[in-house]
Parts: C-alpha cells; structure tokens; sequence
C-alpha cells in the first residue's frame, strides 16, 4: 500500500514513519523545503525518542520519502492523511485554516479514488467541511473523481509517540463508506495481527473521541490537584490518598499525580475547543469549564509556595528551576508549567537560573536572555536560595543531597512533582515543600 501525510509535525511525522515501519511505502509532504531537505536526510526535525533511528533506516529501505509536492505524493496513494496544526483562536476555537487549505490543494491535483484521512484534531463536522471544499474544487476542474473521508485520530504521548502509535491502546476510525472503512483497515492489518481493538464508528463520534479523551484527562488532573490543594490545608498526604482511591477499580490511578496544572499542546487547546464548540451549539458544559478554571488556578501553585516562604517578597531571590519542557522526554515547552512560573518570578524581580536535558534551546527562544541556563542540575542550584524542580526528568528523580546542599545558598526545595519524600529531605537538612504533603 501507498499513502501521503501531509504535514511533518508532531503527528504528521510519526505517524508517516510509523507507517513505513509496517512495510507501507509514505510520502510526508510539508511546504518547508528547509524542513524536507533536513529529513531527507535523516535527520528528525523533533524530539522523540526513538524516531530518528526510524526515519534512517526507512529511508534506508525505501519507504519513506519527503517532498513539498503534494501532488507528487498523492500520485497512485490509497490514502492520504491529513496532519496539519489547528491552533487555538482568541475564542479558544480551533484554526481550520490549515486544514482547509490542505483540502483545497487535494481538491485542485487528485487524479483517482482516494480517502482523505483527517489525523489532525478537529471540531465535530470539519470533515464535512474538508469534503465539501474538495468536490468544490473539483468542480471547478469539472473533474468527476471519488473519494471518500475518514476521521482517525491520534492518541499519541509526547516522550513515548512511537510506541504508542506501534502498540495503541485502540484505533477510532470514523468512515461513512464500506469501501474507505475497507482501506483503512487494511492499513492497520499490522496491529491487528497484535490484538490492537480498531473501533469504526460514524465521522462525527470520531471527531468527538479526542476531546472527549482528553477533556477526561484533564478533568482528572484539575480533581486530584483540587484533592492536593485540600491536603495542604488539612495536614493529609496526597500521595495516600491517591493511592487510596486509585485501588478501586472504578477509578484507578492513572492521571492521579498532583502538580502545577496540566500543559503541553493538547489538554489547554482541546479543552478550550470542546467549550467554544459546545458554545456554539448553545451548551454550557458546566464540568468542563470548572476544570479550565481549577487549571488556570493551579498554574501558580508553586509560585504561591515560593512567595509565602519568602514573605511574599521573592525581589533579588535567585531561583534555580529543574525542568522546562511540560513534560520529560521531549522538547516541548507549550503551556509549559516552568515557563510560566519563569515568567511570574520573573515579574516578581527574581533571577533564575534553569536547566532541562532537551528543552533549553526552545526555552531561549521565548524567554531569550532574561534567565541563566546552565549545562548541568547543580550548576543551575549554584548560589540559589531556593530550587523548584518542576518537570519530573529522570535524572532529576535521586539527586546528590550532598552536593546540593554544598552548592545551594540556601536549602530550600520546591518539588511541583512530589517525587522525593519530605522525611528524606528534612534528614539532609532542606526545607521541603511538595504538592499535597505534609
């Protein structure tokens, strides 16, 4: 089989090397041409553990190409996927802008059946709208060709994408037609050989899925949050707590870990998308928008932590901060919980010095010289009269207590994470302060 994804993205990128992984031969279209030229060679244009080996050696076996030709890759494709960005409005509303425009190329160089897959993550109806603007296209071209849409959208983690687009936890496909839902379930043949559930549906509760999906998570971010800010008043643990309601099997304890709001690029747009979409339609969905709210307060969890310990006066405080990107394992610093506290110490006229393993050259591009940055943890804690570690890096999980009190003016933590315990802190002499704990 032959496809085309269009858009060298985040998800674009994946899930065209992914693909080739199978044995399909990919093409992934992008119109930056420095973009292509690099990937043509090999080289991932993101981080993502374990791609750009993948990205080599299907290039390597002829599987996978880049070009900025749509039409060159559509020629002969079954399917072509749809994978390009829909950043958030004003109004918190998805930008179709891409998306449509990616419909109307399609429209313009088709030449034989095909099903326009959209990947990306849409409001309910863009796949009509995406339809509608290739048989206008067509018809402009008087051109009597086939296709058929598909919603398949993606569940992808940042830090573990590749794994999870090889071993999903479930395939949603939205079709309308036997024959589309025939092709794409050819081209998921490979996990069903592994037992992976592939779940057809109609387009409209496909689109849906994803919100749903991930306004759920985020409900259970915003509620254990809540149940950690309660602690902190009531003198109760929250990693005891969690681990108590987590045992039932009505709930579990996945997404149960208190922190300073959840982030990156999926939770903040698609809960702001699924609210403007339901205001659209006339409903106010009363949960979700509490959930919003409670994230909006827990951005400044640590950053109140912070201010209270030092008198409300944080002014010539220098703070070391431990982690950039919004989560370990990728670059990604979007809605990232350090950046904004970076930013609100900053206003408050403190100094930070920071370190991340992968994010700082994304971090220098929004925040520039403002803060220091440094090439290891204890470099960053040199002289600090406080250290919040706010991404939960690996590296970060057993520091040298030793050293870090050496090197710290003053030993003082803030764990945004509760990764370490508050009795092993206070036996190496350091004050602690974690999300929920005593």
């Amino acid at each position: 089989m032959k496809i085309a994804v269009v858009g060298t993205g985040y998800v674009g990128l994946v899930t065209g090397t992914c693909f080739s992984e199978t044995g399909i031969t990919v093409t992934c279209v992008d119109v930056d041409k420095a973009k292509v030229e690099s990937l043509k060679q090999g080289h991932a244009t993101l981080y993502e553990p374990g791609l750009e080996n993948m990205i080599k050696r299907n290039i390597e076996k002829g599987r996978l190409f880049f070009t900025t030709s749509l039409e060159e890759s559509l020629d002969g494709s079954d399917a072509v996927f749809i994978a390009v960005g829909t950043p958030p409005g004003e109004d918190g509303s998805a930008d179709l802008g891409h998306v449509l425009k990616v419909a109307s190329e399609i429209g313009k160089v088709i030449n034989s059946y095909i099903v326009v897959v959209v990947k990306s993550t849409v409001p309910v109806g863009t796949s009509g709208r995406v339809k509608k603007v290739i048989e206008e296209e067509l018809k402009k071209r008087k051109a009597d060709i086939p296709f058929d849409m598909a919603s398949n959208p993606e569940f992808l983690k940042e830090g573990s994408a590749v794994e999870d687009f090889l071993k999903p936890e479930r395939i949603v496909i939205g079709t309308s037609t036997t024959r589309a839902a025939e092709i794409m379930s050819r081209l998921y043949k490979p996990f069903l050989l592994n037992n992976h559930p592939i779940l057809f549906m109609d387009i409209a509760s496909a689109e849906l899925t994803k919100y749903a999906a991930n306004s759920m998570l985020a409900t259970r971010i915003s509620f254990i949050n809540e149940i950690a800010n309660l602690c902190d008043l009531l003198g109760a643990d929250i990693n005891q707590v969690r681990k108590g309601i987590g045992s039932d099997s009505r709930i579990g304890s996945k997404f149960l870990y208190p922190g300073p709001g959840y982030g990156g690029s999926c939770f903040p747009k698609d809960v702001k998308a699924l609210l403007h979409t339901a205001k659209e339609h006339g409903y106010d969905m009363k949960v979700i928008k509490a959930v919003e709210t409670a994230n909006e307060y827990q951005k400044d969890v640590l950053f109140r932590k912070i201010q209270k310990h030092f008198g409300n006066n944080t002014e010539g405080r220098k703070i070391a901060v431990w982690g950039l990107s919004f989560k370990p394992h990728t670059d990604d610093i979007r809605e990232s919980s350090s950046i904004h506290l970076i930013k609100t110490l900053l206003n408050h006229k403190a100094s930070v010095c920071a370190y991340d393993p992968a994010a700082m050259k994304e971090t220098e591009k929004i925040l520039g010289n403002s803060i220091d940055y440094a090439a290891n943890p204890y470099d960053a804690a040199r002289g600090a009269d406080a250290l919040a570690v706010v991404t939960e890096w690996p590296e970060f999980r057993i520091p040298d207590l030793k050293t870090l009190s050496e090197t710290m003016k003053s030993r003082v933590i803030f764990d945004a994470r509760n990764i370490y315990e508050p009795d092993d802190m206070k036996n190496a002499g350091f004050i602690y302060y974690g999300i929920g704990r005593r």
